[in-house]
């Protein structure tokens, strides 16, 4: 089978060929999918596609006019890809579910230290030779309120942590995991009822209609005021104009996040050389109680492996015209 890989990074590259055992023919490239590049999938019939790459109704009836039939993402999340079009199409379509539940887990935690012991800024500060301690107050984690959101196997990973803190562990899930409530001291609340009580707020929880701007500017009048909250699920949970407002009025204490709800066009290229255009994001990165990241979660090398195991998986199984226990 011949596969093109979309959005291909060079560092996952050597990943993605150590994984294929099967010695299928694979070619990499940096563009993202989207409806004009789609037509370099010409003569493959599997595409490989990120968190960021898109997999709209336009863009799947381009690739099946081209012979594409299958898609698998390197990714747990698909809320980039249109699921009903590519089932009426007739495509199969799997993802790279649990490739490394900590590795996102323990990059909410580094996210949330960091920003609460100030860390960048102080790290800052000592590389230009300023030692003053002033404005590097943080707070005890141990023994603060962490409200998770979603209880899946990252937010497992992340109860696991929060619960070695010695934290009390909150949690709202559509679908609750009662076993946690035993192993890690967690009691479910509605999700008003963890927004208030709240010290911490922590998102792992995949993008959903029912969940776009799960955090607004209604929820976030319910959380105290010295709340901080992190995300490393997707950009598009939290209304990036309410959490500014937010956060300049001083309504919450800090945002802490992995993702960004306009991901497209802009993460996982260089601007430094050039103006950013998305005025939002310029704003939410010049705030001094925010701290970003380039949707780098899954970045360990655990991480990189197991989600090249789980993309040659279904590929794999196509080639052998198997169904893939990943697809969706």
């Amino acid at each position: 089978m011949k596969i093109l890989f979309y959005s291909s990074k060079d560092f996952e590259i050597p990943f993605l060929k150590n994984a294929n055992t099967k010695n299928q023919e694979l070619d990499f490239i940096p563009e993202a999918l989207t409806s004009e590049s789609a037509l370099k999938a010409t003569g493959y019939s599997a595409i490989s596609i990120f968190s960021g790459d898109d997999a709209s109704s336009l863009v799947l009836e381009k690739l099946w006019a081209l012979g594409v039939r299958y898609i698998t993402l390197r990714s747990a999340g698909y809320n980039n890809v249109n699921l009903g079009a590519a089932k009426n199409y007739g495509f199969k379509v799997a993802n790279a579910p649990d490739y490394s539940p900590y590795a996102i887990a323990e990059h909410a935690t580094a996210l949330l230290l960091a920003l609460n012991r100030k860390i960048v800024t102080a790290n800052a500060q000592v590389k230009a030779y300023n030692f003053i301690q002033d404005n590097l107050m943080g707070f005890n984690v141990r023994g603060k309120t962490v409200g998770l959101i979603g209880t899946g196997s990252i937010g497992a990973a992340m109860a696991s942590i929060m619960n070695g803190f010695g934290c009390t562990i909150l949690a709202y899930d559509i679908a609750p995991n009662y076993e946690l409530e035993t192993a890690y001291n967690l009691k479910y609340k509605s999700l008003d009822q963890l927004c208030s009580a709240s010290d911490i707020i922590s998102l792992h929880i995949p993008l959903t209609e029912d969940n776009h701007y799960l955090i607004n500017k209604e929820r976030m009048a319910l959380m105290k005021k010295n709340v901080i909250i992190v995300n490393t699920a997707r950009g598009a949970h939290v209304n990036t104009i309410a959490i500014i407002e937010a956060l300049e009025n001083k309504q919450i204490a800090g945002y802490c996040t992995d993702v960004y709800e306009k991901e497209a066009g802009t993460f996982f290229k260089d601007f430094s050389s050039e103006e950013l255009k998305d005025e939002a994001l310029k704003k939410l990165l010049s705030l001094p109680n925010v701290l970003l990241t380039p949707h780098q979660g899954y970045m360990t090398h655990e991480a990189l492996q197991h989600i090249a195991e789980l993309t040659f998986e279904n590929l794999n199984a196509w080639k052998e015209h198997e169904i893939s226990k990943n697809e969706l």
